[in-house]
């Protein structure tokens, strides 16, 4: 994918199993984030039944549910969340231990985890990065894990 620029991809998905982790925390949000995962899977010939959405409390909680369902291997892990800045380092500290916990699963594992957690000082942020009409991260996400799959 080039920066800045929109590429389409497409990858016949039929064989292919995602699984879907996705925090109860900012749930609105993160319901039309997986949505537009799910769209984007199924626009790739990803069967419907083939995507499993699993959900934990937090985004703190996704390592760990990544590395349990790594265990079922299914062909990538898309790990979603929402962390909003506040007034306190608690932002720092969980999108920092949530990045570093989910990458040394993938690499343990040897399994793709993507990691598909919106780190955003504000809701405006996160609506314009799930928004269809905005950057459609949940679309990126789901290409991000179809292209991991051809490795």
């Amino acid at each position: 994918m080039q920066i800045g620029k929109k590429t389409e991809i497409k990858v016949d998905g039929k064989k292919l199993k995602i699984a879907v982790v996705l925090p109860y925390f900012n749930e609105e949000l993160g319901l039309e984030l997986f949505e537009n995962v799910k769209k984007e899977l199924i626009r790739n010939n990803v069967s419907e039944k083939n995507i499993t959405l699993s959900r934990v409390a937090g985004a703190l909680e996704l390592p760990f549910a990544c590395k349990k369902i790594a265990l079922k291997k299914p062909d990538a892990i898309i790990a979603l969340g929402i962390v909003i800045r506040g007034e306190t380092s608690h932002y720092d500290l969980v999108t920092e231990t949530a990045h570093q916990g989910l990458m040394k699963v993938q690499l343990e594992e040897v399994i793709p985890i993507i990691f598909g957690i919106l780190a955003c000082e504000n809701i405006k942020q996160v609506k314009d990065r799930i928004s269809s009409k905005g950057l459609d991260k949940g679309k990126e996400f789901a290409q991000a894990a179809l292209i991991q799959t051809l490795i």
